[in-house]
């Protein structure tokens, strides 16, 4: 009789819900309930979003993993976490000397297992992570990023595999990210490498959105699979995982040796995972992703996404309707926009190579084909905004794409002066740690024990310096007391208008109102005039502004000369930087708007003076 084991993936349930994850306090406070229950073997405690979600709401997250993974170890529980290999723990790719303090940092940290994957599935961003780990302690567990296209087939992965476990991979992962991988064919996938190597540790990890997932589960673990991911109510189901009484129930009719749940200890547990839900984390957690649906799998889109997508969302259909009602056209619902979306990324993932949709490939897909629907919506034309990020992707710079692409887009690429590369991607991406150890020396800031804070700031710069001015944490309080407000607001001010436009002195201004305990006061400007010194630079999208993304640039200052397409600054919408960059020669005469703050379409950012 086969033995399965299980893991709770604690991290993902959230990511895949809603946009945040729980406090440290409120970690530790779950983890005794999550022990007793006696049916798990390891959890994931952290990696992917979590830190940088940490650093958002103004909690510094190398404490988090400290004190979440402390409690597991004492029970002799594994703990692992989740990475991106060239990208780390970030949507973009990583120097080699902070992949390197990665992996020490982790093991310090207390984390035994980094699962490391790559949406390319490109082995030359994923070795060097297997053997990264290896020199730090850790045990490597390399993914398989499973989709469902003509190229990703049976033979494609249990080759990928062979090429992992021949570099020195301890186990193997079959991420099945959106679960949309078919339940034979995952099955066979299982079989084929438990043939290489009899030995080899095989995990699985599926979502349960569209539906194949507990077929999906009872076909590898017939295969041979050796351990399995689960949630638990109630974050189970929908954009989540399958439920561990469920996973646990099936496995155990089907003649597997699997653990008993102590129920009492699953119902304090469920109970305290509620309050976290009820505190803040509920707030931005969606209705539609408590929900299984089948048209998840056309567009292949990860559950991990999809917590942050609808969201993100609901900001994008606000921005969309305001420019509709501008132009006296008719608002999206968001399931039009939602559908809208669905279609467009199965109309652009062939294009762009299929990569597998997974972080941060997922998002760049999405966007692309979010960008898309809105610049069609408003009479553009198709990719007429593509993030530098994106464009690393087709380019080949994050690595080498599983398919060719579309030759509408490598006429676009060269029309814009856009080259394709074949290099090692890492070849793109020099050392720059010290640049950021000189910087926090030069703040007063502590490297932090065995450099963790090092790390975060060069992981995630400007995360990292929103949280050390507070900014973070107070943009977060911000933006929760107004979801608590709206929530709150009664029936009567239900069909009372969100924004009006008035003008003064013939300058239109957009007002947000807010009902309420809180009430936003911030303008927006509709039509801005040029004000005799220039010509105001206006945001593209919705997002932030930032003025750089990384250590390696100047920003930009009051004064300095710019030429046509020089960057200018940023705008970071759904987790990639846009570029925003000059229309024409001149000089920066007024800078509109603080690194960092929030801005909405056509917000005037920037003042330049024709020359």
């Amino acid at each position: 009789m086969k033995e399965i084991k299980f893991s709770l993936v604690f991290r993902d349930m959230w990511q895949s819900a809603g946009k945040y994850q729980p406090r440290v306090d409120q970690l530790v406070k779950v983890a005794p309930a999550i022990i007793r229950m006696g049916c798990f073997d390891r959890v994931e405690t952290n990696g992917g979003g979590f830190e940088q979600v940490n650093l958002l709401y103004g909690e510094n997250p190398n404490r988090s993993v400290r004190e979440w993974t402390k409690p597991f170890h004492e029970a002799g529980i594994q703990t692992h976490m989740l990475d991106r290999a060239l990208n780390g723990l970030r949507m973009s790719p990583c120097p080699k000397d902070l992949r390197q303090l990665f992996y020490k940092v982790k093991k310090a940290q207390g984390t035994d297992i980094t699962r490391i994957f790559c949406g390319l599935n490109d082995p030359r961003n994923v070795i060097p992570s297997i053997q990264y780990a290896k020199e730090a302690g850790m045990i490597a567990q390399a993914s398989l990023c499973i989709t469902h296209s003509p190229i990703h087939t049976v033979e494609y992965y249990v080759k990928l595999a062979q090429q992992f476990i021949e570099a020195g991979a301890d186990e193997i992962c079959l991420k099945d990210m959106a679960g949309i991988g078919r339940p034979v064919s995952l099955g066979q996938i299982v079989a084929g490498i438990k043939a290489l190597k009899k030995d080899i540790v095989i995990q699985y990890h599926s979502h349960a959105g569209p539906g194949f997932c507990m077929a999906s589960i009872l076909e590898v673990a017939k295969a041979g699979c050796d351990y399995i991911d689960t949630g638990m109510s109630p974050l189970s189901w929908g954009t989540g995982h399958a439920d561990i009484i469920a996973v646990q129930e099936m496995l155990k009719d089907a003649g597997f040796k699997v653990k008993e749940i102590n129920m009492e200890a699953y119902m304090e547990a469920r109970t305290l995972i509620q309050e976290m839900y009820d505190d803040f984390l509920g707030y931005y957690i969606p209705a539609l992703n408590h929900i299984n649906n089948s048209l998840l799998i056309k567009p292949g889109l990860p559950g991990g996404m999809m917590g942050s997508l609808m969201t993100d969302l609901e900001d994008n259909l606000k921005s969309l309707n305001k420019w509709k009602n501008k132009n006296n056209l008719p608002e999206l619902t968001t399931d039009q926009l939602l559908v809208k979306l669905f279609d467009e990324v199965a109309y652009v993932w062939p294009k762009v190579g299929y990569p597998c949709l997974v972080t941060p490939f997922s998002q760049y897909v999405k966007n692309l084909a979010l960008m898309n629907v809105i610049q069609m919506e408003k009479g553009k034309e198709r990719w007429s905004m593509i993030a530098d990020n994106i464009w690393d992707m087709i380019l080949g710079k994050s690595g080498q794409l599983p398919g060719p692409v579309a030759q509408e887009i490598i006429e676009l690429a060269k029309s814009q002066g856009r080259e394709f590369e074949t290099n090692d991607p890492q070849s793109y991406y020099p050392d720059d740690l010290n640049s950021y150890k000189k910087q926090m020396e030069e703040k007063g800031w502590e490297l932090g024990e065995d450099l963790e804070e090092l790390f975060e700031y060069s992981m995630h710069p400007s995360q990292y310096e929103a949280y050390k001015s507070g900014k973070a944490k107070a943009d977060f309080e911000q933006d929760l007391a107004e979801r608590k407000a709206k929530k709150n607001t009664t029936a009567t001010n239900a069909n009372m208008p969100d924004h009006i436009t008035v003008t003064l002195k013939g300058q239109s201004y957009l007002v947000d109102i807010s009902y309420g305990e809180v009430a936003s006061n911030t303008t927006h400007v509709v039509a801005p005039t040029p004000n005799g010194e220039g010509e105001d630079i206006l945001a593209p999208l919705e997002g932030k502004f930032y003025r750089v993304k990384d250590a390696q640039e100047v920003a930009k200052q009051v004064g300095d000369s710019v030429k046509t397409g020089d960057v200018i600054g940023y705008i970071e919408a759904m987790k990639t930087y846009n570029a925003i960059r000059a229309d024409f020669d001149g000089i920066i005469t007024a800078i509109l708007t603080n690194s960092g703050d929030s801005v909405e379409e056509d917000d005037p950012i920037m003042t330049i003076a024709r020359q």
